[in-house]
């Protein structure tokens, strides 16, 4: 039984521009009613990445394939009409003189009939058939970001690519147009590669995140693995807040404040970081340092002092300057736990939410050594 075809296929990609290699050896795949996030901080290559795949925009090196077909490799350039692809910007880009059903039926081919009709089925697959004869300033945010998902769907492309679509939105309706949004693609089986800078977007969009830094692709996965299985400390950075805590192997061991972790196949003397997000910080409020049922994985509680909390809504944030090196740490508190600045608490890290990873600079100072 052969494997199915993916919709897109981007081998290799590399762009550069001064010199400067923008996009970095991008290979990726996109199978039919698939959603996958290029996912990064802003000037990472995404929106470059894009504009290859879209034809408008050439590559170095590497080729572009859809449903088996060679768009682009250096040889062949199918110019991006021809390439099946739809586009999705932050901008709607609506024709202002134009009707909401002929922004729609624009780029339609066939009898003005027949693109009418189309146009027509569209805008009833998002609502807004009865705006048809409106103009786009009559229209709201998130009805003018209908309207341009309606035009982008109106081809019937293979791929859609979307840059940011929802950013121009507010928070009230973006959750709503993104999921409404994403069940029309995938019901049309339209692959979708999506560019966002936000992780919370692509945490509740994507099939497959894509993270990309400094023009390549870090890590790739669904996005319970990429969360919970980052490749590195900046990748558990982007995804959250973290604290990270220092140490030097010694013995496959490092030792902490918080006791022993496991580190090994890390030569002695290694330092490394150990990132703990603020949620699995647990405080112990047993003055002794230990509460009543300890536990292994808890670890050697150690004592800092509260600097301030604040309630963010569905849970409490806490930050406290450790006792052994004054460094801040962060904990997250569900509900509201708001205890008075100068207040002595004492912290135990779950050993099974930790990430060790090996320091990239000196990072520890001399108290941190276990000789």
């Amino acid at each position: 039984m052969t494997s199915p075809t993916p919709r897109l296929q981007v081998e290799h990609i590399t762009r550069r521009f001064g010199g400067r290699p923008v996009v970095n050896d991008i290979s990726l795949s996109v199978m039919p009613g698939q959603v996958t996030c290029l996912l990064g901080p802003s000037g990472c290559g995404k929106s470059t990445t894009l504009r290859i795949i879209a034809g408008v925009e050439t590559q170095d090196e590497g080729r572009v394939v859809i449903d088996g077909q060679v768009m682009a490799d250096g040889k062949v350039n199918v110019p991006p009409e021809a390439r099946s692809v739809g586009l999705m910007f932050q901008d709607f880009a609506l024709f202002p003189h134009l009707t909401v059903a002929d922004n729609v039926a624009f780029g339609l081919k066939g009898q003005k009939a027949e693109k009418r009709a189309r146009a027509m089925e569209m805008l009833e697959r998002v609502h807004l058939a009865r705006f048809a004869d409106d103009y786009p300033h009559q229209l709201s945010g998130g009805e003018q970001q209908r309207v341009a998902l309606a035009r982008a769907i109106a081809p019937g492309p293979r791929i859609m690519l979307m840059d940011e679509p929802f950013s121009g939105l507010d928070n009230r309706l973006r959750d709503g147009i993104r999921d409404e949004t994403l069940s029309i693609l995938k019901e049309e089986g339209t692959a979708v590669l999506l560019v966002t800078h936000e992780p919370d977007e692509a945490m509740r969009m994507a099939d497959e995140i894509a993270l990309m830094r400094d023009g390549r692709i870090v890590q790739m996965g669904a996005p319970y693995n990429v969360y919970n299985a980052p490749v590195d400390k900046e990748a558990a950075a982007f995804f959250s807040d973290i604290n990270v805590i220092c140490g030097r192997v010694h013995g496959a061991l490092t030792e902490t404040p918080f006791g022993e972790f496991l580190t090994p196949g890390q030569p002695d003397g290694t330092e490394v970081e150990i990132v703990i997000r603020p949620q699995h910080l647990k405080i112990d409020f047993d003055r002794d340092g230990r509460g009543p049922n300890p536990t292994p994985q808890d670890g050697v509680a150690a004592r800092g002092v509260v600097e301030r909390a604040r309630f963010m809504g569905r849970e409490s944030l806490v930050e406290f300057r450790m006792d052994h090196d004054g460094s801040i740490l962060k904990a997250t508190v569900p509900s509201v736990f708001l205890p008075k600045p100068g207040m002595p608490l004492w912290l135990a890290i779950r050993r099974d939410r930790c990430f060790v990873f090996p320091a990239k600079s000196p990072v520890c100072p001399p108290s941190i050594d276990p000789r």
